[in-house]
């Protein structure tokens, strides 16, 4: 007998991407965005996860919260908000276990699951990103193709934004999952961002033929034959120096380690020295490749950036991005 994964919902109870739950109805006027918020999630959670909640309560009056932790983090929410925006905030206790580790991730999976079963339109959190994907992974599940969802950024460029994957989720990946990463960050790139046939670039370390190492040298011939959404392309081979000016390439596809260490330090450089664009993106990185709306800030998020991934989230709720992605990507694998 098979042994159950913990926190999994069974494929027949999750939601099909972008439907209403079975029974559930729905909150508020349309436009109206549910987000499940982990509040242990984050070097400095809850206190300010508790910020970035009420910042983004503040800002949008059409969001409703589902506040997945303790009690008393969630009180602080509902005692700082007037009256008549209490009715907007919701909650779901996590009480402390033998261990924190535990505890902690008991939040991500539960705000998780609260989307799978229909109390939540997404997710936002701060926590550790393992949990996170694999909670989102086997309680959400996975797209037809996908076998190791990764996490896309985008980044101010001189030219505008550059979608930058993945950025923390798959360490060491194979040709063909950086194949597949490929045809969702161009499918996201058009959804979300509007880009007409992006052009997807390979972060290596020169443009010269033969460059990288195995996996790099391996990838050129495998991308120029995908066929890529939204009539993406393949450009060739990118520098860090292209991420920055954002000329060459809309999407660029790395491994998660070093798509991790190039997003933190571009961002330090930017916080400390300005970014290279005026209008600056959300500093969260979307879960690409499950079937749910899954937001994922730094561990040392503050509570504007926390915020701002909320917003983000609720965004990409309203313009039913997953779906959008999820089909596009389905029709161009030839899949009814």
């Amino acid at each position: 007998m098979t042994r159950p994964y913990t926190g999994r919902v069974a494929p027949e109870l999750r939601r099909p991407i972008g439907a209403a739950a079975s029974g559930q109805s729905s909150v508020g006027e349309p436009g109206t965005a549910r987000i499940a918020v982990d509040l242990l999630g984050g070097d400095h959670a809850p206190a300010v996860v508790v910020d970035g909640a009420l910042r983004a309560c503040q800002a949008d009056p059409a969001l409703h919260l589902l506040l997945v932790g303790p009690l008393e983090a969630a009180g602080e929410v509902l005692g700082a908000l007037p009256p008549d925006d209490r009715a907007r905030i919701s909650t779901l206790p996590i009480a402390p276990g033998d261990r924190v580790e535990s505890w902690v991730e008991s939040g991500v999976r539960s705000a998780v699951l609260a989307v799978a079963q229909g109390a939540a339109d997404a997710v936002l959190s701060a926590g550790n990103t393992g949990a996170t994907v694999t909670s989102a992974a086997l309680g959400l599940g996975r797209c037809p193709g996908v076998r190791r969802p990764p996490l896309a950024a985008v980044l101010p460029t001189t030219a505008g934004r550059l979608v930058l994957l993945d950025v923390g989720s798959s360490i060491d990946p194979d040709e063909e999952t950086v194949v597949t990463h490929a045809r969702l960050g161009s499918a996201y790139a058009s959804v979300v961002h509007g880009v007409a046939e992006p052009r997807v670039g390979l972060l290596t370390i020169g443009t010269e033929r033969g460059k990288g190492d195995r996996l790099r040298r391996a990838l050129p011939a495998l991308l120029a034959r995908a066929d890529l959404p939204s009539g993406g392309r393949y450009v060739g081979l990118v520098e860090g120096s292209d991420v920055v000016t954002g000329t060459v390439a809309d999407v660029v596809v790395t491994d998660g380690f070093t798509g991790n260490v190039l997003l933190k330090g571009l961002e330090t450089a930017y916080a400390e020295l300005g970014p290279p664009h005026r209008e600056n993106p959300p500093r969260a990185a979307l879960l690409l490749g499950v079937e749910g709306t899954v937001v994922v800030c730094h561990g040392a998020a503050s509570g504007p950036d926390l915020a701002a991934g909320i917003a983000f989230a609720a965004q990409l709720h309203r313009q039913a991005a997953v779906a959008v992605m999820a089909e596009m990507i389905e029709t161009q694998r030839g899949v009814p």
